[in-house]
């Protein structure tokens, strides 16, 4: 399993097409291995308001808890 951060890692890997605002936190089987994307942690600390950072914090971790789950797997 690959881990993207950020939406240019995503891309590099999944197309042009992907967005992470819709498609982050689900995991995409490539002929290479499963890759799932999430948010650069960078573009968290970028939001303007505290309620926006905490609200990407946490979808952030969910994502990162989806990710070690599939390791488990």
């Amino acid at each position: 399993m690959l881990g993207c951060l950020g939406a240019t890692a995503a891309q590099a890997l999944l197309g042009r097409e992907f967005r992470s605002t819709k498609d982050r936190g689900r995991p995409v089987d490539r002929p290479e291995g499963r890759i799932i994307a999430t948010a650069h942690p960078a573009s968290i600390l970028r939001a303007p308001e505290a309620a926006d950072r905490e609200a990407e914090s946490a979808v952030f971790l969910a994502d990162l808890k989806v990710m070690r789950e599939l390791l488990k797997a």
